[in-house]
Formats: C-alpha cells, structure tokens, sequence
C-alpha cells in the first residue's frame, strides 16, 4: 500500500515539474532597416539591442538583423554599415505591405508585420503573435572563421504538406558594432547597434519533398574578430512573406 501511495506521490510531482517546466524558445526574427543619418532611428537601435542582450519575451528567441539602408547617406554622414541590398530588401518588403514608401526606423517582425521601428509595445506584441506560429526546423552548426571565409552547415526541413517553396537566406552579422558619427542629422552622438548584417544570400529552397543540407560560405568584407560575429539562417516564404523558421549560431574566437 505504502508503495503504491510513494507511486502516486512521485508521479503527480512529476506531472507538475513537466507542467512547469518552461516550454523550449522559438526563434523569432526581428529586422531593423535603420541608417546612422537618420535622427528617428537611435532609439530603434536602442530598443533592438536591448531585444537582442535581455531577450524580454518568454518563450521566444528573438534573433535580430539590423539592416542599414543607403539612402540617407546624402545628407552628410554615409553610414558605414549601409548597402543598397538593404535598401532594394526593404523596397521589397513595401512592396508586400502595400505602403506606397520606405522609411526608417521599420522594424519587421517574422515577416508579416511592420511598424515604426521605436514602438516597443507593438514590437513585444508582434513577437508574442510570431512565436505562437509553428515553426519550420532550422539549424546551424559547425560554424568556423577560414583564411577570411565564414563556413556553418545550414540545415532546414522540408514544408509541410500545405507549404510552397521557401528561401533559405544565410546572413552574416556583427554581435555588437559602434560609431561616432561626425555630420549629418546625428552628429555628436555614439551610436551602438547588435545584429549588424554584413552580407546576406539566398542560399538554397525548400519544398514540400526536398528540404536543405549544405555547407555555407560567406566572405568577410573585411577582417574582423571571430567572437564579434554570428550566422544566421531562416526559411522564407518567396516572394519576402513570412519567416516559417530561424537558427542561429555565434562564432567562438579561435574557430
């Protein structure tokens, strides 16, 4: 009898651990199109690093990519960080909003929504909607840093029997960069930013029957410290929708 009751105990405080037990994060990918010649974006900026360091919201992982566009380099100050890649991403992202114009700070949660990138309150909102999405699984490993070329193994399942094709976009980012910007609109002030893409490709697709498993390689454009760098890869739906799936991974200094 005593057994039985131990029995019991034991596996009613086991239900209750597992029922406690915090489910795994989901990643979910936050990108900034921002630019150090625009005055609205600093606290943006702001609002991605602290996503990025804290991680505020339970049950997700925000893996964030601020992406620096070029069209504010006119106005005095280019911004080291910009690429017209960027710039057409973002026009394309317009595009599939139905916004007649880019600005910056936008902030693009999982694909599917936008807003000001400042807004904090519908940042943490957005999120909350993405990571209670079902996500395709994705991974990245074996990242090293050779002779200036970044290798990880990327891999992603297939779709789901509903799915269409999907992109696999690998991106290669600082974990943290800074700037003191000398002119322009922002002129004065020190600037630091997490998640800075440096070079973004499509690497691969997957449909419904084939998913992706490759080695990946991406150029640094200049030379940088391993530990400051992270790779990233998600599935997107074409034609620039919605995020199904995210990993990522950072370097370690020495590989």
């Amino acid at each position: 009898m005593r057994t039985i009751v131990f029995m019991s105990l034991l596996l009613s405080a086991t239900w209750l651990a597992a029922a406690d037990a915090p489910s795994a994060s989901k990643p979910v990918v936050v990108e900034l199109f921002t630019s150090e010649g625009c005055s609205s974006c600093p606290p943006a900026d702001a609002l991605l690093l602290r996503f990025d360091q804290a991680q505020p919201i339970s049950g997700a992982q925000i893996i964030v990519l601020s992406e620096h566009v070029d069209y504010w380099n006119h106005i005095g100050w280019k911004d080291p960080y910009s690429s017209k890649f960027f710039s057409d991403r973002q026009s394309a992202y317009s595009g599939s909003f139905g916004l007649a114009t880019v600005y910056t700070p936008q902030m693009v949660v999982g694909g599917t929504a936008q807003f000001t990138g400042s807004d904090s309150e519908q940042a943490k909102q957005e999120i909350e909607k993405a990571r209670k999405r079902q996500n395709l699984e994705v991974s990245v490993s074996d990242v090293s840093l050779q002779s200036g070329m970044v290798r990880a193994r990327v891999h992603a399942d297939r779709l789901p029997g509903d799915g269409k094709s999907a992109d696999v976009m690998v991106a290669l980012a600082l974990n943290h960069a800074e700037s003191q910007v000398l002119r322009g609109e922002n002129s004065g002030r020190h600037l630091s930013h997490a998640g800075v893409v440096q070079q973004l490709v499509k690497a691969g697709s997957v449909d419904q029957a084939h998913g992706f498993d490759a080695e990946v390689k991406l150029k640094l454009a200049q030379p940088g410290d391993a530990a400051n760098l992270r790779v990233i890869a998600f599935v997107q739906q074409s034609g620039q929708k919605q995020i199904l799936g995210a990993a990522m991974q950072r370097l370690e200094a020495g590989k």
